[in-house]
């Protein structure tokens, strides 16, 4: 209780462990609430939590409230699976993916995400998982960062095929992104013009918290 109470005037850790994926984690308390951070940005909760709630609140709490699957790739601390369980009552499947086993101890022991009952949790590459799941998503979540840092890999035509192949007819894709430079504005950029207007609504909600650009994009019926 004191290091929360201390935490409104000073961000007071509470937990600080090594990772040999993401390098260093820290479980902060900040304002009084528990927040997970990277070396350089913030995991889950805090500043995350606020930018991907923008993004959920766009599609709409009736449009996901009557949703049945959602995925999310890039779990870490699970702060948007609990606005999703927690704040918009989504009551259908989540199938929450996250490379990082540590992380996902972490946020069993200090977030209890192992206690969300409608979440399947798996340790996977996001790559990999996009390539094997043979369900289809009313909502597909992208929060994949190793730090700063946002694998290639998410921004190419393969990947992106797949998971507008992934998802429902009107589905969702929710994208957070960092634009740190110009070049990452650039490369989102490429990533926007490869969606057929036809196809997809693309809209694009950005500077959310300094340097994120959330991408919203929605398959459109035939």
């Amino acid at each position: 209780m004191f290091k929360r109470l201390l935490s409104y005037l000073i961000p007071v850790n509470d937990h600080y462990q090594k990772s040999a994926i993401s390098k260093s984690l820290e479980i902060t308390w900040n304002n009084g609430e528990l927040v997970l951070d990277s070396k350089h940005t913030n995991y889950s909760y805090g500043s995350l939590q606020r930018i991907l709630r923008k993004g959920l609140l766009r599609i709409g709490a009736q449009n996901i409230e009557a949703m049945e699957q959602i995925l999310v790739l890039g779990v870490a601390g699970g702060s948007v699976i609990r606005t999703l369980v927690d704040e918009l009552k989504f009551t259908g499947i989540i199938t929450g993916v996250e490379i990082d086993p540590e992380i996902v101890e972490i946020a069993k022991t200090y977030f209890q995400l192992d206690q969300i009952p409608n979440l399947q949790l798996f340790i996977d590459d996001a790559f990999e998982f996009v390539l094997k799941t043979k369900h289809k998503y009313d909502l597909v979540i992208i929060d994949v960062f190793k730090d700063t840092e946002m694998p290639n890999f998410l921004f190419e035509k393969f990947f992106t095929d797949r998971v507008n192949y992934l998802l429902q007819p009107s589905g969702y894709i929710l994208f957070n992104t960092m634009t740190l430079t110009a070049v990452h504005e650039q490369r989102n950029k490429v990533y926007l013009d490869g969606f057929d207007a036809s196809r997809f609504s693309v809209i694009t909600i950005p500077r959310v918290e300094n340097h994120n650009e959330l991408i919203l994009i929605q398959k459109l019926l035939k």
